[in-house]
């Protein structure tokens, strides 16, 4: 079954969650391919913000991301989104996602602050 993903999934934000996730594990698109069961090019083209997954890879995906799929969902009009905890998310994906739901923040330097916040997270909290 296919939706029309491009108008609802923000594969951008997928792509970029992927990428940053793949390479924390020092995963090749290949290796990933295999654990997930989504082809390496559907992924490399998901990363490269040119795919368009459908539902059933959006949902293997997200699972192994660990992140529900609203995440990635994109909002409809001005409307203020609420920000939802899930406990079992890492910490900088949870400020991640109050930043983007800051609109006093540009997509921009919400990205930017998160990533800041991301880096300095990972330099200082015990692993």
């Amino acid at each position: 079954m296919r939706f029309n993903s491009e108008s609802m999934i923000n594969t951008g934000e997928l792509g970029k969650a992927i990428k940053r996730r793949r390479e924390e594990l020092g995963l090749s698109l290949r290796d990933l391919a295999d654990v997930i069961n989504v082809s390496a090019s559907t992924l490399s083209r998901i990363e490269n913000g040119t795919g368009r997954p459908d539902a059933d890879n959006i949902a293997r995906i997200t699972q192994w991301l660990n992140m529900p799929v609203d995440r990635v969902m994109k909002s409809s009009g001005d409307s203020v989104e609420p920000v939802v905890y899930y406990p079992h998310e890492a910490t900088t994906e949870i400020v991640s996602a109050h930043l983007r739901a800051d609109k006093n923040l540009t997509p921009e330097t919400a990205e930017a602050l998160s990533e800041l916040f991301r880096v300095a997270y990972n330099q200082f909290s015990k692993k």
